[in-house]
């Protein structure tokens, strides 16, 4: 994807109307791209939809395309109130798609958002058709410096070491930080890449809290729990992985496939780690595409 390419897709979705539905006890952003059968867009931690921006105006141009953004990351809205743990992240979202009319639908998700998705999964069958899952959690797996985090989070003035490491350009090219987003190093000093991600965080006080609070909310019993229910999941499911990840190993996922049901596929996105829809998106929609217009099987 050439540098014009990539202006036009950030363009694509920073001019998008930004729909903010109130769903239990937080608020999810919903922006909407093309016309078609629905495919649902779900990001992973700690970025939120502009993560689907190269990928958007070629799905758009056979899908409706409903990017969304949890509770505590990009464009969503939360309260003190509002429970963050995987469990109310995926009802809420089992309840947008039955507000939204959703039948028949398609997800593709990434990271955290695809374990979000495989629980929605579970509890919808008849609705889903296609689920396509982007480098997500692995049962049984601990990502590296996460579960640190996650106890950080807990202690009084957190909010604030986070935005003073998030404003640390060593930091946030290193292991701990960001440096395990692309295979190329060099895609962490383009600003359309990161500052995105970073900019809310450092600048609002209450995107930093709620990011802490999506970070807590992750579960791990939850991620666990789904070794045994993978094989329940009905939806045809594609794995696409890059192959660099050092956060999810794309040796694990190979174990993790024999998981599901019905020849779920696994392929690897060479040149690329954590977030290979935005450094190989062409890959990507190589894949993605026809599994996604395939007949279901």
């Amino acid at each position: 994807m050439n540098a014009g390419n990539v202006d036009s897709a950030a363009q694509l979705y920073a001019q998008a109307p930004l729909q903010s539905y109130a769903v239990e006890d937080a608020s999810i952003g919903v922006r909407v791209f093309g016309q078609g059968p629905a495919v649902v867009l779900i990001h992973g931690y700690p970025v939120h939809g502009y993560t689907w921006r190269k990928l958007l105006p070629t799905l758009a141009q056979t899908f409706s395309c409903y990017v969304i953004d949890l509770p505590g990351l990009g464009d969503s809205d939360w309260s003190a109130q509002t429970d963050f743990s995987f469990e109310a992240q995926a009802r809420r979202l089992g309840l947008l798609f039955t507000r939204l009319k959703l039948n028949d639908y398609a997800i593709v998700a990434h990271d955290t958002g695809a374990t979000l998705a495989r629980m929605v999964a579970l509890e919808q069958p008849e609705r889903m058709t296609k689920l396509a899952i982007i480098n997500t959690e692995i049962p049984q797996h601990r990502p590296p410096w996460i579960t640190f985090y996650q106890r950080c989070a807990k202690l009084p003035g957190s909010a604030w070491v986070f935005q003073t490491l998030l404003r640390s350009p060593a930091f946030l090219r290193s292991s701990m930080g960001l440096g395990q987003f692309y295979s190329d190093s060099a895609l962490l000093r383009e600003a359309e890449n990161i500052r995105p991600y970073i900019e809310p965080l450092i600048t609002s006080s209450k995107r930093i809290r709620g990011m802490l609070g999506y970070l807590m909310g992750i579960q791990w019993s939850v991620v666990d729990g789904l070794q045994s229910r993978h094989r329940d999941i009905q939806a045809e499911v594609l794995l696409l992985w890059g192959e660099d990840d050092k956060t999810f190993p794309v040796e694990l996922a190979e174990a993790m496939r024999q998981q599901f049901s019905g020849g779920c596929a696994l392929v690897r996105i060479k040149r690329a780690s954590l977030l290979p829809h935005e450094e190989q998106p062409d890959d990507v929609l190589g894949q993605l595409m026809p599994f996604l217009l395939s007949a279901p099987q």
